[in-house]
């Protein structure tokens, strides 16, 4: 078997990150890039992105498949199904500290959708993506031909001369909506 007959190793990353973030007790939050085939609430969608809080008190029956990231959430107070193609994930990172990886976005086809015959490799990817607006933009790429993980935020301290930036800018804030109670029997 060789390297494009395997299968992507995206949604495999997704749900490491993804448990590292709740064994850590932090926000797991996904940047999403928005086409028709995305089923999201559009009125949050800014230019042709969305950022969704998976963590578990926000969402319920959250499947993080190979496919599909799938879940019912609630905006502005009514209950929504979601569902995200793996291919549209542009990253996953820790709303406190910006930690996460970034992936390369999919190359828009004239078709439509990813086809079948793309979905289930990391064929067919353009290179890797500047950071969502929301999301702290990556320090660095990793080296090399093959390298499509990139870094959102450097585990130490950068040098005054590196001229990277001193703190990562803050992860954006839910629309504000009315608040309310929730009953724990």
């Amino acid at each position: 078997m060789n390297a494009l007959d395997s299968t992507s190793t995206r949604p495999y990353l997704i749900r490491a990150l993804y448990d590292w973030c709740t064994d850590n007790g932090f926000t797991p939050y996904v940047a999403v890039s928005v086409d028709d085939s995305v089923q999201v609430p559009r009125e949050y969608v800014k230019n042709n992105e969305i950022v969704l809080n998976i963590s578990f008190d926000a969402t319920s029956s959250l499947k993080l498949g190979n496919d599909f990231i799938e879940f019912k959430a609630r905006f502005a107070g009514s209950a929504r199904e979601i569902m995200v193609p793996i291919s549209h994930v542009i990253a996953i990172y820790a709303r406190e500290n910006g930690q996460g990886m970034a992936f390369p976005m999919v190359a828009p086809s004239a078709a439509g959708p990813v086809s079948s015959a793309e979905s289930g490799s990391d064929a067919g990817l353009a290179a890797p993506a500047a950071a969502p607006s929301s999301a702290p933009a990556p320090h660095s790429a990793a080296d090399g031909p093959d390298a499509k993980i990139m870094q959102l935020v450097p585990e130490s301290t950068p040098d005054a001369g590196d001229g990277g930036p001193e703190t990562p800018p803050e992860p954006p804030k839910p629309p504000r909506a009315r608040p309310s109670l929730k009953r724990v029997k």
